[in-house]
């Protein structure tokens, strides 16, 4: 069968959250979509709260993944334990609440194993190696398909990830620098690849906030709190389409929406 499989950037702030429970059900109609995949991390500004995870699981994500401010709103480690449908980086050290990986129930009882990676380039570098974590979770998940969510700051880092995971998974994309990415490919072992998914947010932002506070960090003023941007919202997404009987990914398409 041919799974589609929604992969949707970082969901950013309130708006973001309004955003994606107004559009994503009628995205997943439209494209026949098997099985969502949203990264939640900045449903709170920074970090996640328990109730706007409920909010995203509602808008209609079978799985939410995490990044590097999953600690922002400590409210949510309980959760992580609880609920195995949301993930926080499986690279963290083993000492945090949580888990990395799961594997799900789909379509015609296909195992779909998802796993939620950071990276270290440009970031705190209390990680574990993510090539070394991804091995081990490839090699030992026990799914029929694994899709993976790459965290981090450097595209080189996250188009590294893709080819040294291609043919050994059906999808890798990107997540974290919440602009989407022009690169939507087939890698040629069977791949299905894009650098970074971008956000669900404000469009008329930097990265989401404010753009004067973003202007005002780089001039050097007072630190000031991030404050979430007014106006209209976007939502960036990629599908990519599975041929389950022969484990590759035979399209990447991106789907994006600009209300």
């Amino acid at each position: 069968m041919i799974l589609n499989v929604l992969a949707v950037g970082d969901v950013v702030g309130e708006s973001g959250l309004d955003c994606l429970e107004r559009r994503l059900r009628s995205i997943k109609r439209h494209k026949d979509i098997h099985f969502t995949v949203v990264n939640g991390e900045n449903a709170s500004g920074v970090g996640i709260l328990p109730r706007q995870a409920q909010a995203i699981f509602d808008a209609g994500a079978d799985v939410i993944t995490l990044g590097n401010h999953t600690w922002n709103r400590l409210q949510i480690a309980d959760y992580l334990d609880e609920n195995p449908y949301i993930l926080r980086p499986a690279n963290y050290t083993s000492r945090v609440p949580g888990r990395g990986w799961g594997v799900y129930e789909g379509p015609r009882g296909l195992r779909i194993g998802v796993l939620n990676l950071i990276g270290r380039c440009e970031m705190d570098c209390n990680f574990d190696n993510p090539f070394t974590a991804a091995d081990h979770w490839v090699k030992n998940g026990g799914a029929d398909v694994i899709l993976v969510d790459f965290h981090a700051e450097a595209t080189s880092e996250k188009g590294a990830m893709g080819w040294y995971l291609d043919g050994r998974v059906q999808a890798v994309w990107g997540t974290h620098t919440h602009v989407p990415t022009a690169d939507a490919q087939i890698l040629p072992k069977g791949t299905g690849f894009v650098t970074d998914l971008g956000m669900v947010g404000p469009a008329r932002s930097v990265l989401g906030i404010r753009p004067q506070q973003a202007i005002n960090r780089f001039l050097g003023g007072l630190p000031q709190r991030y404050e979430q941007a007014d106006g209209p919202c976007k939502l960036n997404s990629v599908c990519f389409s599975i041929d389950t009987a022969r484990g590759v990914c035979v399209a990447a398409e991106r789907l994006d929406i600009e209300e």
